[in-house]
């Protein structure tokens, strides 16, 4: 099939490759010259497991390409993918205008029968408002799909490639029989295409990251509790995780949620709610837990060097909002930082991939190492914030004797306290008491 993806960020870069890869000829468009220009040689701008490789391999296929020109690329295309941003406003609210942007030059380009699908996380009802925007400008026949991406970041490609489902929101019965052979390759064990309304696959988007987020402050709640009662809240994840009806997705408790993604879905669900007449209140709650999460976190440290932040530096491991990504948006890891920041604390800090992007978000106020050890030579503790792989099974020894203070705060769970504390460390995580239950006094 010949597609049009509109957008080379995050979701339209990804997206574009793997449909490039089961062998589609598509045209990826994006107004940014620089980035276009780097594409066109293969340089992917950014981090995203085995991403670089699909788009350098269906480059030389001349299956992939990447243009300026959007005429050209709807005038080649029978599918045209919208996959550009659509940030929150102050008020909750996602911004629209980059999308209204790009339909009414799309209305201006239709020349025959086009298929517009939505990528691009939008709020519930906007397919009414792009049908309408396109009907003004165009009298030729369209149709119109919501089809949400589903894409984890750090293992975004492998999601694409393999599905859990695919949401195919339409009307029209030519377009769900397009839409069904475009995603055909990805079928080849069983069929995960799932079709509805328009307006149902909008919310489903919503809902799934909202039951997602809550999960994780579900968690991070029951961890606080635990703290309180003694409680070992690794012990109730795990007896959580094994009742089917649950599982054990996204019940680990930490430092919160961030990204690109949950924060501005939940804010943009509770303004969809708010302009409905409903409260959303289990939404509203979700997102305060997790603010409160990240503070609770950053507080503990304060409180640990009370009357001494000035004379403090850190040592901290991970900026990114989660493993696998050099996402820093809206990330806890990041929050933490300018609070120890604010409270006059000194900062050294290791990410594999996120660190340029931390250093320019935080004014170069950090000091930035070129790996996870530096960080902690002359620093008084070591704060674990992102859950790399690289520090899940460190050497505790040369931990505690690089450190000036051995003490570790470890914001995402990832160690065993008798470990650390068999080195000589003393262990500060989330929801775990700082003595086994089973050990006596």
């Amino acid at each position: 099939m010949k597609i049009c993806m509109v957008g080379a960020g995050y979701v339209g870069l990804v997206s574009a490759a793997c449909l490039a890869e089961v062998g589609n000829e598509v045209i990826c468009v994006d107004k940014d010259e620089s980035r276009i220009t780097r594409l066109c040689e293969g340089v992917v701008p950014i981090y995203e497991p085995d991403l670089e490789r699909l788009v350098q391999r269906n480059l030389r296929s001349g299956r992939l390409r990447f243009t300026t020109d959007l005429k050209e690329a709807v005038r080649r295309s029978l599918i045209v993918i919208l996959a550009v941003g659509t940030p929150a406003s102050p008020d909750g609210s996602s911004d629209l205008s980059h999308v209204d942007a790009v339909v009414a030059e799309i209305g201006g380009l239709l020349e025959e029968y086009r298929i517009l699908v939505m990528k691009s996380t939008v709020p519930v009802g906007t397919h009414a408002r792009i049908i309408t925007a396109l009907r003004s400008r165009t009298s030729v026949p369209f149709d119109y799909v919501a089809n949400p991406e589903f894409l984890k970041e750090g293992g975004a490609v492998e999601d694409f490639m393999r599905p859990d489902r695919v949401i195919i929101g339409t009307t029209s019965p030519r377009a769900r029989d397009v839409m069904a052979e475009l995603y055909a390759p990805f079928m080849r064990k069983s069929n995960r295409v799932l079709f509805m309304d328009p307006m149902s696959a909008e919310m489903t988007k919503y809902a799934a990251n909202a039951m997602l987020a809550t999960r994780i402050s579900f968690m991070n709640e029951i961890a606080y509790l635990c703290e309180k009662v003694g409680a070992d809240v690794e012990h109730v994840r795990r007896g959580l995780g094994s009742d089917p009806r649950i599982g054990s997705a996204f019940l680990f408790p930490g430092v919160g949620f961030g990204g690109s993604c949950f924060p501005k879905d939940i804010t943009s669900l509770i303004h969809t709610g708010r302009s409905h007449g409903l409260a959303m209140d289990l939404v509203r709650a979700v997102w305060r837990v997790n603010e409160a999460a990240r503070e609770r976190f950053a507080e503990r440290i304060r409180e640990y060097f009370a009357g001494r932040e000035s004379d403090v530096t850190l040592a901290v491991w991970g900026l990114a909002f989660k493993a696998g990504t050099d996402d820093i948006r809206e990330s806890p890891a990041l929050y933490c930082v300018r609070r120890f920041l604010d409270w006059g604390m000194r900062v050294k800090a290791y990410d594999p991939e996120a660190g340029q992007a931390a250093l320019t978000a935080l004014n170069r106020q950090i000091r930035l190492c070129a790996n996870a050890c530096e960080a902690l030579d002359d620093s008084d503790a070591l704060v674990v914030l992102t859950d790399w792989q690289e520090f899940r099974t460190p050497d505790f020894e040369s931990i505690r004797s690089r450190l000036k203070r051995p003490v570790i705060f470890d914001g995402r769970n990832l160690y065993d306290p008798g470990r650390a504390r068999q080195a000589g460390l003393e262990y500060h995580c989330v929801g775990r008491p700082s003595r086994p239950n089973n050990e006596c006094e």
